[in-house]
């Protein structure tokens, strides 16, 4: 069986060493991490994920259960895209960049990325399928055109591919850490350190399966960040990201002892009631087509500005 252009291949990065190829493609950015172990397994039994590993010469038709090496070209053979469904709403989109590829939206709080059960109406799709009609379907009817997810209370930039080449080359970038992503967060607590690097798995927590949580079987999970100021009882910093896992930065921040101020989920009880301030700020990354480098900045949200400015004030009393 030979690679053909139109499927998708993915070189495998050392993180993903020892990972089951069916646990990595669950949670693959190829698939916006929606697909179901399942669902990659039917497609694994079925033929349709080849690898070549990278101490053999040919290619194989690899099992669930098969341990991935650093260098592995897994090759894709996703099944046609379906007819989107989702309803076109006519939502405002602040669009900071947009051509016939992929765009960026800043996104506000409270809008969730795409319909699920809850939430099948006023999201992030609905707003795009009433902007352009052209979005990847890679997807499906419900996620089309989604790289990567902020959470419904996270404010800022996130990345859109309306062509199907633009999204299968920006998940593979992802995996590469090809796309740059700077965030700005406010924490509880007077932070002493200047800055730093927190190297810690992420996985679904043993006592909640709601919540995330630093686990020794967890995947591999890097935050880099930097003190801005420091407010009094809080701490103003930047993130880096260098992985991309569910609530990575609000569970690493809550790991140092410095939880997201307006953090429900993750937060002290007495929390400000002021929404989660972490805002994607900063996004940098080469455009997947036309090779160009894309730098793109959000303010921050009034809220979050707001807040910002009224602990100033109570530090200068």
């Amino acid at each position: 069986m030979g690679w053909d252009k139109q499927e998708i291949n993915i070189v495998l990065p050392a993180a993903s060493s020892g990972q089951r190829l069916d646990r990595f493609l669950t949670e693959s950015a190829i698939a916006g991490g929606e697909k179901s172990r399942s669902f990659w397994q039917k497609l694994l039994k079925q033929g349709a994920v080849r690898l070549r590993p990278a101490k053999l010469a040919q290619e194989i038709v690899p099992k669930a259960n098969y341990l991935l090496s650093e260098g592995d070209e897994i090759c894709l053979a996703l099944p046609e895209p379906e007819v989107l469904q989702a309803a076109a709403e006519n939502i405002p989109l602040d669009i900071l960049f947009e051509d016939a590829d992929l765009l960026v939206v800043n996104k506000p709080r409270g809008m969730v990325v795409h319909p699920a059960a809850g939430n099948w109406q006023g999201t992030l799709v609905n707003a795009l399928l009433a902007h352009c009609r052209d979005l990847s379907g890679i997807n499906g009817v419900l996620r089309p055109g989604i790289v990567h997810r902020l959470d419904k209370d996270t404010t800022g930039l996130i990345i859109v591919a309306k062509s199907d080449l633009a999204h299968q080359r920006l998940a593979e970038g992802w995996h590469k850490g090809a796309v740059n992503r700077w965030y700005l967060a406010l924490l509880h607590g007077s932070m002493a350190e200047p800055g730093g690097t927190i190297d810690a798995p992420l996985g679904r927590s043993p006592k909640d399966r709601k919540k995330m949580a630093v686990i020794p079987e967890g995947r591999r999970a890097v935050t880099h960040y930097q003190v801005l100021e420091r407010l009094g009882q809080f701490t103003y910093v930047c993130c880096k990201l260098e992985t991309g896992r569910t609530h990575q930065i609000r569970v690493h921040m809550k790991y140092l002892g410095y939880p997201l101020v307006g953090d429900k989920l993750y937060g002290p009880r007495n929390t400000p009631d002021v929404g989660m301030l972490l805002h994607s700020a900063r996004l940098k990354f080469t455009h997947p087509i036309s090779g160009e480098l894309i730098e793109l900045e959000a303010p921050l949200p009034a809220d979050f500005a707001d807040f910002l400015a009224e602990q100033r004030k109570n530090v200068k009393k």
